[in-house]
């Protein structure tokens, strides 16, 4: 009963997982080398998160974990306009295969300067390209300075995810 976290590196999955498990912010700095194992209790269950680095060497191994899963999510920066093309090819080779799985598309780093705006990122990613099948969420997500709380977007975010496992179980 896992949750995948996949992204390009350096979209920021290690901090949204962080933020999400502690309800604090810690900025992660280093890349994920491998795998990076969380798990996050919720009232209703405890969710596990498997988050794989998004580094070329490591992407060969997403599509191995897709099967396994309740639920992708898929973190993108939203200001690194020059690699949302990458995002975009990515995510649709990594779904056409399993129509009903679940994406949540985490569109991260809202807060800096230049970040593309949800409907840009939608847009960007195509996601209106890829079917009417699967229940599909887009929320626009920021890590903020470090020891603060959580933004009411993570918030959110999290209680979708929880929401999207209870139903697929």
């Amino acid at each position: 009963k896992q949750i995948l976290v996949l992204g390009l590196d350096g979209a920021g999955k290690t901090s949204v997982l962080h933020s999400l498990a502690t309800n604090h912010v810690k900025r992660s700095v280093a890349p994920t080398e491998g795998f990076n194992a969380i798990c996050i209790n919720t009232e209703e269950s405890q969710l596990e998160f498997l988050e794989i680095g998004g580094n070329e060497s490591l992407r060969s191994y997403w599509k191995m974990y897709l099967p396994k899963v309740l639920l992708l999510v898929y973190v993108v920066d939203s200001a690194d306009h020059a690699r949302l093309p990458v995002a975009k090819q990515l995510l649709h080779q990594l779904i056409q295969s399993n129509s009903t799985l679940p994406v949540v598309v985490l569109a991260n780093k809202q807060d800096l300067e230049g970040a593309y705006c949800i409907t840009d990122i939608h847009d960007a990613l195509a996601l209106s390209d890829i079917g009417d099948e699967r229940k599909m969420f887009l929320i626009g997500t920021h890590v903020a300075e470090d020891g603060s709380e959580i933004s009411s977007s993570m918030k959110d975010a999290k209680e979708l995810i929880a929401q999207l496992v209870l139903e697929s179980q």
